[in-house]
């Protein structure tokens, strides 16, 4: 079926504005932050000067500063790219505004979340959608099977993905654009014509700009931060995404923003080191991708034994009803043990099914703990149940089924 791509738009827009007083100036200042508008930069350790959209200038001084000022979409050197224009995630949706159809060709550079939930997010409003990733597969970060399964549900939805493809050049080619791709294992060249071209290879810290240099910092290195998240200067925090570091994600820059503010107004007396045990993380492609610590190929690389226990939600009877069985949980315990080192799921909903293994995770509950849990049937959850199940059938006391059996036996009259 065709999508009202006008109507989609307009939905999103709406959303976008329903969202925003979360993180209004008016919202801040009710709290009771002074809020200042302007641009800021490091006078010394202690100074900052902020120059007013107005052209007004002022400095603050503080004893402590947490800097917070995220991360910025990487654009790699390609030759003609900037010249033929392009687009990142900061950029696509106001640049989408201006559409009343989606762009016919869409070529996206990047096979990691972002640019998996752009293909796939631009493939169903009806763009043909190319997705290029250097590496042997998408989400290479993630377990084989997770790659996989998104593999054949992009194929379904008619993304056109190129894994071991690297971009040499963008160029025009009888009136159209195109990016000149070669394959890494064949060295066999092709040129892909497009009407848009997203940029989605990555974020790094964004460090310049408000005077880190005048600091002696180097602005092309990551910021480093002790586990107090302190940077070389014990007074300067950081939080969010100008940390850097393997989670980059919206959650847990609030997560690091409490311990910078709660070690910022309260070091002198203690301080608290930052909590990076149980994060989650979740790729809202469909079907969601979601995890929480260890995979199996972290767990190989690092060379930590466990046990594996799968459940496919195409046994679920929610999943079932819904008519969405694709997917699995999978989750590793210690050999022998019921303990959560971490767990994987591919499916609808992925995402808010996670929780329940971030909580038991968070508070050391193992999977008995889970299959002791009474869920409401039926429902998605009960999955987590039933994965816990599958633990504790590997795990069956056989001698003591044998006695059991050995018991019913004599009760049927020795039959």
């Amino acid at each position: 079926s065709s999508v009202n791509f006008t109507r989609v738009m307009a939905r999103v827009r709406q959303v976008i504005a329903d969202i925003a007083p979360h993180d209004s100036v008016e919202r801040y200042t009710g709290l009771g932050v002074e809020v200042i508008k302007g641009y800021a930069r490091f006078v010394d350790p202690w100074t900052l000067e902020i120059d007013s959209d107005a052209g007004q200038s002022r400095r603050l001084t503080a004893r402590n500063i947490i800097i917070a000022s995220g991360a910025e979409p990487v654009v790699p050197p390609i030759p003609g790219m900037a010249e033929l224009g392009f687009e990142t995630s900061e950029t696509l949706w106001a640049a989408l505004a201006s559409y009343t159809h989606p762009p016919a060709r869409v070529l996206v550079l990047g096979g990691g979340a972002i640019g998996c939930e752009l293909s796939q997010c631009l493939a169903q409003l009806g763009s043909k959608v190319s997705q290029l990733e250097m590496l042997p597969r998408l989400l290479a970060r993630e377990d084989e099977a997770v790659s996989a399964s998104l593999a054949r549900q992009f194929a379904e939805d008619g993304v056109e993905v190129f894994c071991r493809h690297r971009a040499l050049r963008c160029e025009q080619r009888s009136g159209e654009k195109c990016l000149v791709i070669e394959d890494l294992a064949s060295g066999d060249v092709r040129a892909l014509p497009y009407d848009m071209l997203i940029c989605a290879v990555g974020r790094r810290p964004r460090l310049e700009g408000f005077g880190l240099e005048t600091l002696g910092i180097d602005t092309a290195l990551p910021l480093g931060t002790n586990a107090f998240l302190q940077t070389r200067f014990p007074h300067i925090y950081a939080a969010g995404d100008v940390v850097g570091g393997p989670f980059p994600l919206t959650h847990v820059a609030a997560h690091q923003a409490w311990y910078a503010c709660v070690n910022a107004l309260f070091g002198r007396f203690k301080k608290f080191p930052v909590d990076y045990s149980v994060i989650p993380r979740v790729i809202y492609t469909d079907p969601e991708v979601a995890r929480v610590g260890l995979n199996e190929q972290e767990a190989r690389e690092q060379g930590v034994a466990v046990e594996v226990s799968r459940y496919a939600l195409s046994d679920l009877d929610r999943a079932i009803c819904d008519g969405d069985t694709g997917g699995f949980i999978s989750v590793l315990t210690p050999p022998g043990k019921d303990r959560i080192l971490g767990v994987t799921l591919v499916g609808a909903q992925a995402g808010e099914l996670l929780a329940e293994y971030v909580l038991a995770m968070k508070h050391g509950l193992g999977l008995r703990k889970v299959l002791a849990t009474t869920h409401a049937y039926p429902t998605l959850t009960e999955a987590n149940k039933y994965v816990a199940g599958e633990w504790r059938k590997a795990h069956q006391p056989e001698w003591v089924l044998r006695l059991l059996a050995r018991f019913f036996r004599w009760q049927r009259g020795g039959q």
